[in-house]
């Protein structure tokens, strides 16, 4: 990256990283619609019930466990912003097919759940491509404040979108929300394409080693080394306990709760909300905490977000709303101020050419936790009910702060640097 590049960004941070972060922005404004659309697509439209959302779920995410170790070593053999561009293109067609699939009158369950697949497909290679990306875009000094940048927008999608989509779902019907989403991802694409960055070539096939290798090294890296070990065992519990939350509290809030689409719609938003004071405040909290301290303290404030969530089954009146409501900021504002942490500290310990596998690595073993967990989680909330499944997810939150708090990544400050 050339320092007039540089230059011409905001202090500290380049041109080509603010081009990313508007495509990012935007395609996450469409994520966050399509979110709240499928699940309303599958527990209204199509009247279906939380195991049909959590085999929905799972679909989602099959390809990282099918694919995804081997997505992050072939990255690397590759230009990553190329990548990233086909594959926003790729997820943008994908997305279209949903409505396209209602119109034909083909659209169920079993054929959401196999066009969920093939753009979790596409979202797992582009991961890999963006998160390797970013460090190529930015000084390592500033990852946590680029991170803070990307979850801070993160959050106001999260907090817009689901409102966006509950309007859309009235207005339009669930099917055709998706296409929002559909159009962010080709927007996306643009932004991709036009970002100027310096990007190694590759190497020549003869001097690279065998993907098995490769993916070795990678694993290696996370599970033998002394850097993330405590990092991505801790992930992995909380991907299990979140995995839970996403199938349970969809189906808490329609079908338990009895909310509204639009009402629910709205308590999602609070979340959005939370993540955005989280993504906010965090570098200042981390600054006064150090990074593992703050990673620490906001996971003990998701389990009091997932607690609050439970209570509302308790409550009566408009009061049931504005519990969940809560329950979903408290858990928003953990996630806004802990993600940037976590990311900056696992890029900044991790080698460029091993940036794709670590990263995607882990995203694939998260995700793979999401596959297992996300039918279970859905005939948990059958057998024992909505609320009983919170509380589970709650004690295994629990978990996952303890690992933390156990190993040597409580001490980790990186805040000093940047």
């Amino acid at each position: 990256m050339s320092e007039g590049e540089r230059a011409r960004g905001k202090p500290g941070l380049p041109t080509a990283f603010w081009r990313l972060w508007i495509g990012e922005t935007v395609s996450s404004f469409g994520t966050y619609v399509t979110l709240l659309a499928l699940q309303v697509l599958i527990l209204v439209t199509l009247h279906g019930n939380a195991q049909d959302v959590g085999w929905v779920n799972s679909c989602r995410w099959l390809p990282y466990l099918l694919f995804g170790l081997v997505a992050g070593a072939w990255v690397e053999r590759r230009r990553r912003q190329p990548v990233m561009v086909v594959t926003d293109l790729a997820a943008g067609v994908l997305l279209t097919l949903v409505p396209l699939a209602w119109v034909a009158g083909v659209l169920s369950v079993p054929v959401l759940a196999a066009l969920v697949f093939l753009y979790g497909a596409t979202t797992l290679v582009n991961a890999a491509a963006s998160m390797a990306v970013l460090p190529r875009v930015i000084p390592l000094a500033q990852l946590q404040r680029g991170h803070a940048f990307l979850d801070g927008s993160d959050a106001v999608a999260q907090t817009a979108g689901p409102a966006l989509a509950g309007v859309l779902i009235r207005v339009v019907g669930a099917p055709f929300a998706v296409l929002i989403d559909a159009l962010s991802y080709l927007f996306s694409a643009a932004m991709m394409a036009s970002l100027r960055i310096e990007e190694p070539r590759t190497q020549p096939a003869a001097a690279r080693r065998n993907v098995r290798s490769e993916i070795r090294d990678g694993i290696g890296w996370i599970y033998r080394g002394p850097h993330l070990r405590a990092n991505a065992i801790n992930t992995h519990v909380w991907f299990a306990a979140n995995a839970i939350l996403g199938v349970v509290v969809p189906t808490y809030g329609l079908q338990t709760l009895h909310l509204s689409v639009i009402q629910f719609s709205i308590t999602t938003a609070v979340a959005g909300v939370g993540a955005v004071v989280g993504a906010a405040v965090t570098t200042v909290v981390g600054r006064r905490l150090g990074t593992g301290r703050t990673v620490i303290a906001t996971q003990f404030v998701t389990i009091a977000g997932v607690l609050v969530m439970a209570l509302a089954a308790t409550a009566g009146g408009w009061h049931v709303a504005a519990i969940l409501a809560l329950g979903q900021g408290l858990h928003g504002v953990a996630m806004g101020a802990s993600n940037s942490h976590e990311m900056a500290y696992r890029q900044t310990m991790t080698p460029d050419h091993l940036q794709a596998r670590t990263n995607i690595t882990m995203h694939a073993f998260n995700r793979a936790v999401v596959v297992v967990v996300a039918p279970l989680a859905g005939l948990l909330a059958t057998v024992a009910g909505t609320r009983a499944a919170l509380i589970v997810a709650a004690a295994i939150f629990t978990v996952a702060v303890a690992i933390l708090i156990a190993s040597p990544f409580r001490t980790v400050d990186l805040t000093a640097a940047s």
